[in-house]
């Protein structure tokens, strides 16, 4: 338990397992919504909020957060009244966004290509305190949003029509949607990076839809394999000295090949099982008819 003596290592931890959590909560809503890479574009406008913190001189966590939010809202508005130039749009705003927190971030003082890099691909070791705050907080939204409101949620991303005809709020559930998807972002960037992010929202996600079934195992297990993976690559990186957020991704992808190549005998045993229950049931019906034929006529 080495690892667990450096305080750097501690915090890093800490900030691990809270994105282990949330990544996967707010992503399985984005597959279901075949938005998998919804986090990947955010992550190109959270550089313009990365670059204004070292430019202002305030905490480039808050300030990446503030623009991505307003990104993710824009961009949800884009694709309910963009029509036929949404696309562009869009790979606008992604294109400015990156280029913006470059330049941004090369204008300031206090900014330079190493502070964009760690932010780019994420850096473990040098977490703060402050960080460590601030992900916690934000990361307490995201859950209370996931969780709290998972039934809501669940179904506008199933089916947006029928969401609206039961009556619940569409417009403001998918802005509530597009809204943590960008704290998560701003959250994990300090972990796996804002060009790694959406891979650990979508990968563990689409790992657990392999062997499960139902969307509450299948947001239990992806949270499971989230946390494992950061946990597993970020103690990694700390023997082997490699990148945390590419071990990170590596390892879920891993988990991923696994279950793909497990869900097949799962699906043969499921099936067998199946049969069985059925071959069951209609040698249990005809006994049950010949008992009741067989029972005494009661008396009137």
């Amino acid at each position: 338990m080495e690892f667990l003596t450096p305080p750097f290592m501690q915090r890093a931890l800490i900030a691990a397992v809270l994105v282990g959590v949330i990544a996967p909560a707010v992503g399985i809503y984005l597959v279901q919504r075949r938005q998998a890479l919804m986090g990947d574009g955010i992550g190109h406008i959270a550089m313009t909020g990365v670059g204004l913190g070292f430019l202002l001189s305030t905490s480039p966590v808050w300030m990446a957060t503030a623009v991505a939010v307003a990104g993710a809202v824009t961009m949800e508005l884009i694709r309910w009244y963009g029509r036929t130039r949404g696309d562009i749009a869009l790979a606008m705003l992604f294109y400015g966004g990156m280029a913006g927190g470059v330049l941004l971030i090369n204008l300031s003082d206090t900014g330079s290509n190493a502070n964009l890099t760690s932010y780019l691909f994420g850096s473990l070791s040098t977490v703060s305190s402050e960080d460590i705050t601030a992900i916690a907080l934000l990361a307490a939204f995201v859950l209370l949003v996931t969780v709290g409101l998972r039934r809501q949620l669940f179904a506008v991303s199933q089916d947006e029509e029928f969401a609206r005809v039961t009556g619940l709020p569409v417009r403001v559930l998918n802005l509530l949607i597009a809204v943590t998807a960008a704290v998560t972002v701003t959250v994990a960037m300090r972990v796996v990076g804002l060009l790694l992010v959406s891979a650990l929202m979508v990968v563990p996600v689409a790992a657990a839809q392999q062997i499960t079934r139902s969307f509450k195992v299948t947001f239990v297990l992806s949270v499971a394999v989230g946390v494992a993976v950061t946990l597993a690559g970020t103690i990694t990186s700390y023997y082997q000295d490699v990148p945390p957020g590419a071990t990170i991704v590596l390892l879920a992808i891993g988990v991923f090949i696994a279950l793909t190549l497990l869900a097949a005998p799962l699906a043969r045993i499921r099936t067998r099982r199946r049969a069985t229950a059925d071959e069951r049931c209609t040698l249990e019906v005809p006994a049950a008819r010949r008992a009741a034929d067989d029972a005494p006529a009661r008396s009137v």
